[in-house]
């Protein structure tokens, strides 16, 4: 499962509830143009319209060895779900404060995936929690390898 793309500011952003792995329509190009891993989905989110999922703001750069045939970069594009994680998504989508954002593609069994994820926006004080917690780790991991060193 190796990544193509990537989406930091998804768990640095957001309190993961869910995820979900769903399939997703993509042109020739589209496809050429992720194995070369251009593209960026920072900025991406996805939305259950009349019982179908669509990821908006996903950017997939042209291909430069395209004709006029090319795909549009930041077209809406189909996620591919079964009806049941489909109406769970829109049930946990309906809640006030949710979202649905990727998390990032990656290849499987020669397809591309797409890993979602449903979260609540963290706070303020919450991203401030979170770099403290990873500071006292990182601190701890020091600490405990300068002692295991013998020192």
């Amino acid at each position: 499962m190796a990544d193509i793309l990537n989406n930091p500011k998804a768990r640095r952003d957001y309190h993961i509830l869910d995820t979900f792995e769903a399939g997703i329509v993509l042109h020739g190009t589209e496809v050429k143009v992720l194995r070369a891993g251009k593209g960026q989905i920072t900025d991406a989110f996805a939305r259950v319209e009349k019982d179908e999922v669509w990821l908006y703001n996903a950017h997939i750069d042209e291909y430069s060895f395209g004709n006029r045939e090319n795909h549009q970069p930041k077209a809406p594009r189909k996620l591919l779900l079964h009806k049941s994680e489909i109406r769970k998504l829109f049930g946990l989508a309906a809640i006030k404060g949710n979202a649905i954002f990727p998390l990032s593609f990656y290849w499987k069994n020669g397809k591309v995936k797409v890993a979602l994820g449903v979260g609540k926006g963290k706070l303020e004080f919450d991203k401030r929690d979170d770099i403290k917690k990873r500071d006292s780790d990182r601190e701890m991991k020091r600490a405990t390898m300068y002692r295991s060193k013998g020192k």
